[in-house]
């Protein structure tokens, strides 16, 4: 898939947000849900995911999706920081198959970093310990003001 197309009822972020595919959950609010990426690049890597739009990527989102997307973005990731003292910390987003984007669902990545420690491929490393995700999800949610 590229830039265009139609949305895909079926894309895993939309059956997570429907209930029919489990997550490891963050934080949620009124319009936006939190959850730790299954296949995570950095220890603590968490997602970002509006609930209602039904946006493919950043082009095609409503402002006020991206208001308040960009705004759980931020206060998860200030909760990252307060719960795993990162050297810095990354936040992503792919518009497109050729940039990256394997799921066509607009989300966020917050991407925890430590200097001198490397980060896994995107979309292609290993299933994490779901107890493990359960530890770091906590830790965050923990720190939400």
């Amino acid at each position: 898939m590229s830039l265009d197309g139609a949305y895909d009822d079926d894309n895993i972020f939309a059956r997570i947000l429907r209930g029919e595919l489990p997550c490891v959950k963050i934080h949620e609010d009124a319009s936006t849900l939190a959850f730790m990426d299954a296949f995570p690049q950095t220890r603590g890597h968490a997602l970002v995911v509006h609930k209602t739009s039904r946006a493919r990527n950043l082009l095609d989102a409503e402002p006020e999706a991206l208001e308040a997307l960009i705004l759980a973005v931020q206060r998860i990731a200030q909760a990252m920081r307060a719960a795993f003292d990162p050297d810095g910390i990354v936040v992503t987003q792919f518009n497109g198959a050729p940039a990256g984007q394997s799921v066509f669902h607009l989300h966020f990545h917050i991407l925890p970093r430590w200097a001198g420690v490397g980060i896994g491929p995107h979309a292609a490393g290993a299933r994490a310990d779901p107890a493990e995700l359960s530890t770091l999800a906590a830790q965050i949610a923990r720190e939400i003001p």
